[in-house]
């Protein structure tokens, strides 16, 4: 029930089974919206937009201060 976009890159789980952690990949953030849809009867979702420490190295380097 994927949207097309959106790539599953990996998950974590908690070592006490309480939250599992999906590393997911898109362009657009309302492929996020269109996934957990379809599971929001199941689980609750948090969506927390990250960067690699190589984007965010270079997206500091070029920030003016």
């Amino acid at each position: 029930m994927m949207p097309e976009g959106l790539r599953y890159v990996s998950s974590w789980v908690e070592t006490n089974f309480d939250r599992c952690f999906q590393v997911m990949e898109c362009e657009d953030r309302s492929l996020f919206e269109q996934w957990t849809a379809h599971w929001t009867d199941l689980m609750d979702f948090e969506i927390i937009p990250v960067m690699t420490s190589t984007e965010a190295s270079a997206h500091a380097l070029s920030s003016p201060r």
